[in-house]
């Protein structure tokens, strides 16, 4: 055990990925301690190790009720940095189960929101909240535990040496599994795991790891809560919100929320900010007098108006008013129109988006975003599945046109999102998403009849490509099929052979009819946090001035272009997480699979990486020649991009 001065430890605790927590006893005050010793893989240098010390400094001066104070920040005999806390001895709420004892969790729920709404205001955002950080005293009170690797705003995201965001995916928000900077906003969310976690007895999702885990929370639809606890659902929409800006906004807001549940009041950001308008106590008399006079007077009017509709009105007496300074009603700002709401916002966008046919560009105003986000507002409401419907009748109509005028990349891409709006909103089995696949196979057949009449074979072999990656149940037409047979062979872009692996084992496979693009590369970075490889540079000063990776390759790119400056590591990567995606296997062809050279990007050809090694596997072979090399096969050092390399995929049948 590590040696700290005025301690004596006992024994571990606990023991984590970047500390070990030790029972302890303070010497001088004769007291129990819980102690955190910081590993020395997590605090590497002297820079990092004053820093962490720092926010110790700042997470010590919190004083609240509900936070886990601390005693003592130093360092070990053998230089390491330690704190020293409060021993709670009554465990943890992941201990507990409160399924059945909704409001003991909400109450937990809004005392912790207390806590992280006291850390908000002064800067700290705790980063870690989960049931393993939320601990008990003798009393039984909540308290919110390690701040240790909570972080100050403005010093931005920290990442731990394997490149994994700090933090426990199970409760992670999206941006920070991205390891993007957060707010307290992420800490809200976390609030929400926890608080579905509580209610159910269960985490929202459940992963056998901790990169799917964090997929999940990036990618996936939020789940339905169950049956009994409906009530829920629309307060786990918001909290649960894959956009940081469409979830609750402050700690304040989502305990209203909560007490709006637990009431079974309805909640809105409109009513929220309506409530939280006060009148002062002097105006409070003359409001209601004032409202009240006037009803008065209008039902008088309307009595009277209609006893003596044709009794001539008396002269009205005209008084004289003295000047005075006049008075604005409070009630007037009350009683002005509310603001558009967030899922009207969303679902008028969508609607003008897809009358305009921007259903997946440009990136920040396409009818896909807006739906989603109309979506993860309000699931339950009719306007958003008319919203999900239509979108995904637009998605049809420009997928057939897309088959029939042969742009086979636009029709895969189609395809690949109009899936994804089903998967991610629960509708892959609706009637609309079933006419899609019906019309675009109908789409492929009549273009395979057009083919076979025209004698035209690669276009067959495409044909059958594009089928196979839209995945689609209605098979093509066999008679069409059998009578392609007859045609003139060749093997055309992504078209089914049988190859041999380099195991000697017979496996069918299916090469993708064009490369990775920039756009899907950019999902898969985003959802798993991957930093770019280091690009290909010729001198190391030029590598220090203007550096390159996939993002900023050293020319313009569109985000449907293949992506390049991609090394091998990461486009295996890439074929893993794909797999998953899908449920199909993809992996990297090998020389023998690799059926041509495939695409250019802004008018140069490019080689693609393959499995095969060179002269060992820490470098591989690139197929093709490319703008930069006229050799028809390279062999290059796997772990860094090249501008002139993009990858293909193919995937085993």
């Amino acid at each position: 055990m590590p040696e700290i001065t005025g301690y004596r430890l006992h024994k571990v605790i606990n023991h984590g990925g970047m500390s070990t927590v030790y029972l302890g006893h303070q010497i001088a005050l004769s007291r129990e301690v819980a102690i955190k010793v910081m590993l020395p893989v997590a605090l590497a240098d002297e820079v990092s190790r004053r820093r962490f010390e720092n926010e110790v400094r700042t997470i010590a001066r919190l004083e609240h009720p509900n936070i886990v104070g601390i005693h003592e920040v130093g360092r070990t005999h053998e230089g390491l940095p330690y704190y020293a806390m409060p021993y709670l001895p009554r465990g943890h709420l992941g201990q507990r189960d409160l399924s059945q004892d909704e409001p003991r969790a909400v109450e937990i729920a809004l005392t912790l929101l207390s806590a992280l709404d006291y850390a908000h205001s002064r800067g700290v955002v705790h980063r870690d909240v989960k049931a393993e950080n939320v601990l008990f005293d003798e009393g039984e009170r909540v308290l919110l535990a390690d701040f240790g690797i909570a972080l100050r705003r403005g010093f931005g995201p920290r990442v731990t040496t394997a490149g994994l965001a700090v933090g426990s995916t199970a409760y992670m928000a999206p941006e920070q599994a991205r390891g993007e900077d957060v707010d307290g906003r992420a800490d809200l969310y976390s609030l929400g795991v926890l608080l579905w976690e509580m209610l159910t007895g269960r985490l929202p999702y459940e992963a056998s790891d901790a990169l799917s885990m964090a997929v999940m929370h990036a990618q996936d639809p939020i789940p339905k809560i169950p049956h009994h606890l409906r009530h829920w659902q629309r307060f786990m929409n918001r909290a649960l919100c894959k956009q940081a800006g469409n979830r609750f906004q402050d700690a304040a807001q989502m305990a209203t929320a909560i007490r709006a549940v637990q009431q079974r009041k309805p909640w809105s950001p409109a009513l929220d900010a309506l409530q939280r308008i006060r009148p002062t106590q002097r105006w409070a008399m003359p409001i209601w007098a004032t409202l009240g006079a006037t009803a008065v007077t209008l039902v008088v009017l309307a009595f009277s108006l209609g006893r003596d509709e044709e009794r001539p009105a008396p002269a009205a007496p005209v008084a004289t008013i003295p000047d005075a300074t006049p008075v604005t009603d409070p009630t007037a700002a009350m009683l002005q129109p509310l603001p558009e709401a967030p899922l009207q916002r969303a679902l008028e966008d969508a609607r003008q988006q897809m009358a305009r046919g921007r259903l997946t560009e440009p990136q920040d105003a396409n009818a896909f975003d807006s739906v989603l986000l109309a979506w993860h507002t309000d699931s339950t409401h009719p306007d958003v599945a008319k919203a999900i419907d239509d979108l995904t009748g637009a998605f049809s109509t420009q997928l057939v046109r897309a088959v029939k005028e042969g742009r086979d990349d636009r029709a895969a891409q189609l395809a690949e999102r109009a899936s994804a709006l089903g998967q991610q909103t629960g509708t892959t089995g609706s009637k609309a998403q079933q006419k899609l696949r019906d019309e675009a196979g109908k789409a492929l057949d009549a273009r395979l009849q057009s083919a076979v009449r025209r004698r035209d074979g690669a276009d067959v072999q495409r044909i059958t490509a594009l089928a196979g990656e839209l995945q689609l149940p209605r098979k093509l037409d066999a008679r069409l099929l059998a009578q392609a047979k007859a045609l003139p062979k060749g093997l055309a872009r992504g078209a089914t052979r049988e190859s041999i692996s380099q195991t000697s084992a017979k496996i069918s496979v299916a090469l993708t009819p064009r490369p990775v693009s920039r756009r899907e590369y950019a999902r898969f970075a985003a959802a798993n946090g991957r930093d770019p490889a280091l690009c290909r540079e010729r001198a190391s000063l030029l590598r220090m001035i203007d550096p390159r990776d996939w993002e900023a390759p050293g020319f313009r790119q569109n985000e449907n272009d293949p992506v390049v400056c991609i090394s091998l590591e990461d486009a295996q990567a890439y074929a893993q997480w794909y797999s998953a995606q899908t449920g199909r296997r993809y992996r990297l062809p090998s020389a023998e699979e690799i059926a041509e050279l495939p695409g250019e990007v802004d008018g140069r050809a490019l080689s693609m990486w393959l499995r095969d090694c060179g002269n060992n596997c820490q470098q591989r072979q690139v197929s093709g020649e490319s703008w930069r090399s006229r050799e028809a096969q390279r062999t290059l050092v796997a772990a860094r991009g090249y501008d002139d390399v993009g990858f293909r995929l193919v995937r085993e049948r």
